[in-house]
């Protein structure tokens, strides 16, 4: 199965992004569950985060994101790059 990176832009202020972080957080558990995600956090300062998610399809992915509440909310935008994880592969198995 595909591996993607997901980067996650805030396009709200941070007091929206974390009403709705709960949410979002719910959201992403389902995902970890599912056996989609692999790991998630913010950037450092708080501007927005990245997934590493694994996926079918990028229009699977696409799918699953319109799902994330800060997507329903219009608090933020993803970026969606597909990746070849080589080096260190083994410990995302």
């Amino acid at each position: 199965m595909p591996t993607f990176v997901v980067t996650i832009d805030y396009m709200r202020t941070l007091p929206e992004i974390e009403a709705a972080t709960p949410d979002h957080r719910a959201w992403l558990r389902g995902l970890l569950d599912a056996g989609h995600l692999l790991a998630s956090g913010p950037f450092v300062p708080r501007s927005g985060g990245m997934l590493l998610v694994r996926a079918q399809t990028q229009e699977a992915l696409e799918r699953m994101l319109l799902e994330d509440p800060f997507a329903k909310l219009h608090l933020a935008m993803y970026t969606i790059r597909e990746w070849n994880p080589v080096l260190g592969a083994e410990r995302l198995a």
